[in-house]
């Protein structure tokens, strides 16, 4: 029968973070809520629809796509096309009704794979609630929550083309799945105790088999003061009482991590509160589907104990993200173990090496540190560690990116054909992107081990896979010992951008705030170390930037390091270097005079005089290290920045600063020199006048912060720029980033810090790949 002249049909298409975040469902129940006929279905390129009704009706539909949207959808585009309207004919897919149909595969467009997600607030009543058929279930999910990037091998998203694929639906959870009305409706990881993954327990004399007699036994093992391996959602975990000094000692010793600090996961909130102040904000985040790490003040009174963070006021606190750690947190039938407080839940690997995701990886990685584990049988494929945030001013800093974020792509505000930019050395992510999009990896580590590089290779072909993107260019950081740029020179004859390091890093800040190409801003470029134009080693830069280029317009002063990386690991080596080069007597009254013996500082000197084995650097990285030996907070380190952050921590914030100013030497071609000569002469002054060094290092705080201002003052005197862009890995700390904010908005820049990427070397991935699309010579090469 011919259709009404009021009716019509559309074809649309949704791009866009559309798979395994419930949009097939909402677009099922919508359409039936407007009694709309057509049909929706996944292919690799997003998700399609087809529907057909009154113009009226069709136009409402189109809006509320948008509009009511399920809250972990991101629409990018949707795009329509009219099919057969207002012809009376009948079409090629005429339906009574809307249905969910098979997927398609065969699609040439990109479409995203959503993040996981912790178990939504609907399962973890499920979960306790004894009435319902999944009481207890450790893998509970639904549409809204779980799984999703570490268990996805393919796409389009189906269960057919992820890790639960060998488990087969029973009829129950199969009527859900095909149920539109039910709220694990086409959920790909739906499961029940009758058909999904189940846990054990094992250790050297025992396998307990059963969800909950497993979960007993783990705990009981926890409460005993043992070290248990935990697989969890993206990787395994090292778990262990925090309340317990003994057993985090234990875990320190073996996971040879003498004080960087260990992560603790709480029941709720309000256990949060007795460990640390959380204010609104970390609340919320604390709460979050992506239910990050988060940086809190710790309580002196916390009853977690001090060794989880030694020497740290601060404390990473997370909560229960899988139906697992939810259950860990409260009694087990039949246990007489007392539900823990606090459990330090830490990466499940060896220091300074990726995360173990695999059973076989995992038993012969942990088996110097685990007591015991605490298994399931969902497979992982993708490995993914937990990500960690601050708040800075309401906002989220990212530290480290992974779990809850990743893959998420970043909207470009340019296009650029097919490119994989490899990331920096330390903090690894690499960036895959193509059109407007960009993917940055999870976090994936330190490259300077085996283990890293393979994870590294491994998760570079997961992802090209995952997304059908060949990469026709590649970028990489222009220091020539860095593993990534030599992986990427041995592993393609593809045209290779090399990038300088600080220019990538200020490009990263311009992507996350959508500058376009042709933009300039005024880049302040912190870090410790990065490999300069000149071969200097560079870290306090003031550039002038576009992605298609940057000029150096000021850095501090070349000081030598003797030793090169031995100086970062010990502090009072830089301090004595920058006394040295601030023509500051090694005096005995001098915490890094004391720290080094007498022999050292007599090598140290005759190697300053004669610059042999120096390397000289710029970096401000290097000076915070110098002022904390200096002040006697830190003179040598046991993990990445760990003397800059206790000078950090010990200013006060809310105290009375003293007063330091740098001195600017400009100079008639290049680059002025920033001078902390003066600076390190008032606080040895202030020092021996006995000043509090809260103070001297909220004085030093401040006195950077300045700095940053003047010198863009400088440079907005030159060109006229009026945006400055903050990014490297000093900017992590929060007390710099707002002084520095503040200094530059009383002054009228507007300015740019990071919120998608973190500001250390696991952003660097993303400003590589936009000065390698804009690079002249890579449009050469192409």
């Amino acid at each position: 029968m011919p259709r009404a002249p009021s009716t019509v049909r559309r074809r649309i298409r949704a791009r866009g973070v559309v798979q395994g975040v419930g949009f097939r469902p909402f677009v099922h129940r919508l359409a039936t809520e407007l009694q709309l006929d057509g049909l929706v279905g996944n292919d690799s390129g997003g998700v399609f629809i087809e529907i057909e009704g009154p113009l009226a009706t069709v136009t409402s539909f189109e809006r509320r796509l948008v509009t009511d949207a399920p809250p972990l959808a991101r629409i990018d585009t949707i795009e329509i096309e009219i099919a057969d309207a207002d012809t009376g004919q009948p079409g090629e897919h005429d339906r009574h009704g809307f249905e969910i149909v098979e997927s398609r595969a065969g699609e040439a467009a990109i479409t995203f794979v959503p993040p996981d997600i912790a178990v939504c607030d609907d399962c973890v009543r499920e979960l306790f609630d004894p009435t319902d058929r999944r009481f207890r279930y450790p893998f509970i999910t639904c549409t809204n929550c779980g799984p999703r990037f570490t268990i996805i091998e393919r796409l389009p998203y189906d269960r057919a083309n992820t890790t639960m694929a060998d488990f087969a639906l029973c009829d129950t959870c199969a009527a859900e799945y095909h149920d539109p009305y039910d709220r694990r409706f086409h959920a790909q990881p739906v499961a029940c105790a009758a058909c999904g993954p189940h846990l054990w327990f094992e250790d050297d004399d025992h396998l307990v088999r059963g969800d909950d007699a497993a979960l007993r036994a783990g705990l009981q093992a926890l409460t005993a003061g043992r070290i248990v391996a935990v697989k969890g959602l993206g990787g395994f975990h090292l778990a262990c009482d925090a309340t317990a000094p003994p057993a985090v000692a234990r875990l320190r010793a073996r996971k040879h991590r003498a004080e960087k600090p260990f992560a603790v996961m709480v029941r709720d909130v309000d256990v949060a509160e007795r460990l640390a102040h959380v204010d609104d904000h970390e609340a919320a985040l604390l709460t979050s589907p992506q239910r990050p790490i988060v940086l809190l003040r710790a309580r002196a009174d916390s009853p977690v104990t001090a060794l989880v963070a030694p020497g740290s006021p601060f404390v990473g606190v997370f909560l229960p993200y899988t139906p697992v750690h939810h259950l860990l947190f409260r009694p087990v039938p039949g246990s007489s173990a007392p539900r823990p407080t606090a459990l330090v839940m830490t990466s499940g690997n060896l220091n300074d090496e990726p995360i173990c995701y695999e059973d076989a990886d995992a038993r012969r990685r942990l088996a110097p540190i685990a007591d015991a584990w605490l298994l399931h049988d969902r497979p992982i494929h993708v490995p993914c560690d937990d990500s960690v945030v601050r708040i800075d001013d309401g906002d989220e800093l990212p530290i480290r990116r992974a779990r809850g974020y990743a893959p998420l792509p970043l909207r470009l505000p340019f296009v650029v054909e097919p490119i994989l930019a490899v990331g920096g050395e330390l903090k690894n992510s690499f960036c895959l992107a193509a059109g407007r999009d960009a993917w940055m990896s999870p976090h994936i580590g330190d490259m300077g081990s085996v283990a890293t590089l393979a994870a590294f290779t491994r998760t570079r072909e997961q992802f090209g896979a995952t997304y059908g993107v060949d990469a026709g260019l590649y970028a990489a950081d222009a220091h020539p010992g860095y593993h990534t740029r030599r992986w990427a020179e041995d592993s393609t004859d593809r045209p290779l951008a090399l990038v300088q390091h600080h220019h990538a890093h200020i490009a990263a800040v311009m992507v996350e705030h959508g500058l376009p190409t042709g933009e300039r801003v005024i880049g302040c470029a912190f870090d410790g170390t990065g490999y300069g134009t000149d071969g200097a080693i560079w870290g306090g830069e003031m550039l002038v930037a576009g992605y298609d280029g940057f000029e150096r317009a000021a850095h501090l002063r070349y000081v030598p390091l003797p030793g090169g990386d031995a100086t970062i690991r010990k502090p009072y080596r830089a301090a004595l270097s920058h006394l040295w080069a601030a023509g500051i007597d090694w005096d005995d009254d001098l915490a890094p005079v004391g720290a080094a013996s007498e022999s050292e500082l007599g090598v140290l000197a005759r190697q300053l005089d004669r610059g042999i084995h120096c390397v000289p650097t710029s970096s401000m990285g290097r000076l915070f290290d110098a002022v904390s030996s200096l002040v006697g907070l830190r003179h040598i380190v046991s993990y990445e920045a760990q003397a800059a952050i206790e000078l950090e921590l010990v200013a006060a914030a809310d105290g009375l600063a003293t007063e330091y100013r740098f001195a600017v030497n400009p100079v008639d071609v290049g680059a002025d020199e920033i001078d902390a000569a003066p600076v390190l002469r008032a606080i040895v002054d202030d020092l021996r006048r006995g000043v509090d060094i809260g103070a001297i290092a909220l004085g030093f705080h401040a006195a950077v912060a300045t700095l940053v201002a003047d010198s863009a003052d400088r440079i907005r005197r030159t060109n006229g720029l009026e945006r400055v862009a903050l990014s490297g890995g000093v900017f992590q700390n929060v007390l710099l980033t707002r002084l520095t904010r503040a200094a530059l908005v009383e002054r009228g820049f507007a300015v740019l810090t990071h919120r998608l990427v973190p500001p250390n070397d696991g952003g660097l991935a993303l400003g590589q790949m936009a000065v390698a699309a804009h690079s002249p010579e890579t449009r050469r090469a192409r």
